[in-house]
C-alpha cells in the first residue's frame, strides 16, 4: 500500500509544480523544463526506495514489459498516478482561484495540445514528437535503474533527461511524455484539450514500448558476465602459477642438494662372531645332561 501512496504523492507534486510553473510563466522554456526536471529529482530521492518513483504510466508500462513489476502493480500504479495527477491539478485550480491571474479555464492548466498558435504542429507531428521524446526519456530511466549501484545518481540522470526532452518539446506539444500528466488537466479543462488528449496517451505508451524493446536488445549484462568470468579465470591462473612454480623450484632444489651431498661411508661391523656359543635351554642357562649324571652316581656307589 505504501508504494501506491508514494506514486500518488509523487505524481501530485510533479503535476502541481510542473504545470503550475508552466501556467505562471506562460510556458517559459527554461523555467518549465527545470520545474518538471527538478520535481522528479526531489520526489525520486524521497520515494525512490519505496516505489521506484515511476510517477508516469509510460514508465510503469516499460517496467512491466521489462518484467520488473507484476501485472497487479502495473494497474495499481497507473490508478495511483492518475489520481495523483488529478489531485495535483485540483490543487493548482485552488491556488489559481485565490489569485488575480484569471480563471483557470482561460489561462489553462498546462494542458498539452497540437495545432496551437505558434508551432501549429499537425496531429501526426505531435504523435511522432511524443513517441520520440518518451522513447528517449524512458530509455534513460530503464538504463540508469538497471543496477542498484546507480541508485544515488539515478534521480539526477532522470531529472536532467526530463528537462532535456521538455526543452525540445514545450514549443511543439507542451511535452507530455506522461499520460497522467496530460489527462488530469484535460479532464479539468474539457473541450479541445480533452478531445486531443488521446495523442498524449497513445504517443507516450508507444514510445515507452519501443524503449523497453531497445533496452532489452542492447542489454550488455550477458557480455559483462562473460568478460568477468574470463577475467576471473585469468586471475585464478595468475594466482595459481606462482604456487606451481614454487613447488617446482623446491623439488629441483631438493634434487640438487641430494646430488651434491656426499654419501656417508657405512660403518663396518668389527664385531667377531662368537665360536664358543653355549647351548641354551631357552632361558640363557646350559642344559643338563641327565645321562652323564646318572653314570657318575653309579660310580660313586
Amino acid at each position: 500500500m505504501k508504494k501506491y501512496l508514494c506514486e500518488f504523492l509523487g505524481t501530485c507534486v510533479l503535476v502541481l509544480f510542473g504545470c503550475g510553473v508552466a501556467v505562471l510563466t506562460n510556458a517559459d522554456l527554461v523555467a518549465t523544463s527545470l520545474a518538471f526536471g527538478l520535481s522528479i529529482v526531489a520526489v525520486a530521492y524521497v520515494i525512490g526506495n519505496v516505489s521506484g518513483c515511476h510517477v508516469n504510466p509510460a514508465v510503469t508500462f516499460a517496467m512491466w514489459i521489462d518484467k520488473r513489476i507484476s501485472g497487479k502493480d502495473f494497474w495499481l500504479y497507473i490508478i495511483a498516478q492518475v489520481l495523483g495527477a488529478l489531485a495535483g491539478s485540483a490543487l493548482l485550480v485552488l491556488l489559481l482561484n485565490t489569485t488575480s491571474f484569471g480563471d483557470y479555464r482561460t489561462i489553462g492548466l498546462g494542458a498539452n495540445g497540437y495545432g496551437q498558435p505558434g508551432s501549429e504542429i499537425t496531429l501526426l507531428g505531435a504523435l511522432v514528437t511524443e513517441v520520440v521524446l518518451t522513447f528517449v526519456f524512458v530509455l534513460a530511466v530503464l538504463g540508469v535503474t538497471k543496477e542498484k549501484k546507480n541508485s544515488t545518481v539515478a534521480p539526477i540522470v532522470i531529472g536532467l533527461t526530463l528537462t532535456l526532452v521538455h526543452i525540445l518539446g514545450i514549443k511543439l506539444t507542451g511535452t507530455s511524455v506522461n499520460p497522467a500528466r496530460s489527462l488530469a488537466p484535460a479532464i479539468w479543462l474539457g473541450g479541445e484539450a480533452l478531445e486531443q488528449v488521446w495523442v498524449f496517451i497513445v504517443g507516450p505508451f508507444v514510445g515507452a514500448a519501443f524503449a523497453a524493446l531497445v533496452s532489452f536488445f542492447i542489454d550488455l549484462e550477458p557480455a559483462k558476465k562473460e568478460t568477468n568470468e574470463a577475467f576471473d579465470i585469468e586471475k585464478v591462473e595468475a594466482l595459481e602459477m606462482p604456487e606451481i612454480k614454487t613447488e617446482e623450484v623446491v623439488v629441483e632444489a631438493a634434487k640438487e642438494e641430494k646430488e651434491n651431498t656426499p654419501e656417508k661411508p657405512q660403518k663396518k661391523n668389527t664385531r667377531k662372531p662368537s665360536t664358543n656359543r653355549k647351548p641354551s635351554n631357552g632361558r640363557g642357562k646350559p642344559r643338563k645332561n641327565n645321562k652323564t649324571n646318572t653314570n657318575n652316581e653309579a660310580k660313586k656307589n
